[in-house]
């Protein structure tokens, strides 16, 4: 059975990540490349995104995940369909 977002949370909460919340994006966005002033860890939950460091793309399904150390600069694409993932954030 899939983590629910309420064990996701207490997991990165845990963890010492001190806010975790959902982010929901519309079909095909694009944000462009940019930086975080937090460390974040995420896991996509409906969709599909491409996230791109430095050369290195990485397309992500819905059940995958991905950690960025803040300052790092990224590129985020999403999917025909959107995309929806949780994410934990540690400033």
């Amino acid at each position: 059975m899939a983590e629910s977002f309420a064990e996701f949370e207490t997991r990165l909460k845990a963890q010492g990540f001190d806010e975790v919340l959902e982010r929901n994006w519309e079909p095909g966005q694009v944000a462009g490349t940019h930086t975080h002033p937090f460390d974040a860890n995420a896991v996509v939950v409906q969709g599909e995104m491409w996230l791109t460091v430095g050369d290195a793309t990485q397309h992500i399904l819905s059940g995958g995940t991905f950690e960025l150390a803040r300052g790092t600069p990224h590129s985020e694409r999403y999917g025909s369909e959107g995309a929806t993932y949780w994410v934990g954030r540690r400033g």
